[in-house]
């Protein structure tokens, strides 16, 4: 009987999970021990099979305890098709004034859903390529963080955006 149980909450999850229409495209990397080496650049390729409809672009970050900066600085490269490449450089919120970490989550571990681009549209289709890197500095210091520690998971999603 528990194993009956057990088993419908495992396929209703499933199910909850793999019924996102809203999602184009969401894939995650792990980083080797919880740690960001500003020499790993992260690289998501997808394709792009509408020009027509807007999207909006995220960038999902999972921090654990270890993560101890109230911001972070990351520097980005969208890769067109055609070879065209956009660079950005972005700075994001990670904890509140008081130093309460954002983003939702239970545990010591809290998931960031970050806005890369809204209401976009992709000029072309074919084959993109986004690029995001860490860029972490300690005040005054001019090199940056070797090893970005706390941050376990960085993600890339695009959503449809429902008119």
């Amino acid at each position: 009987m528990r194993s009956n149980i057990g088993l419908f909450f495992l396929v209703a999850i499933i199910g909850l999970v793999s019924c996102n229409s809203n999602s184009d495209f969401d894939a995650y990397l792990a980083l080797p021990n919880s740690a960001w080496n500003k020499k790993n650049t992260l690289q998501f390729t997808f394709p792009i099979n509408d020009s027509i409809n807007k999207k909006n672009l995220f960038i999902n970050v999972r921090n654990n305890k270890d993560y101890a900066y109230s911001n972070l600085f990351l520097i980005t490269q969208m890769i067109f098709p055609d070879g065209n490449v956009i660079t950005d450089t972005l700075e994001y919120d990670m904890a509140d004034v008081t130093g309460k970490f954002l983003g939702e989550g239970f545990s010591d571990i809290k998931e960031n859903k970050l806005f890369y681009k809204e209401n976009i549209i992709f000029p072309n289709t074919g084959e993109y390529t986004f690029k995001v890197r860490q860029a972490m500095r300690k005040n005054g210091a001019i090199a940056g963080i070797e090893e970005l520690e706390g941050i376990t998971h960085v993600g890339f999603r695009i959503e449809k955006i429902e008119e």
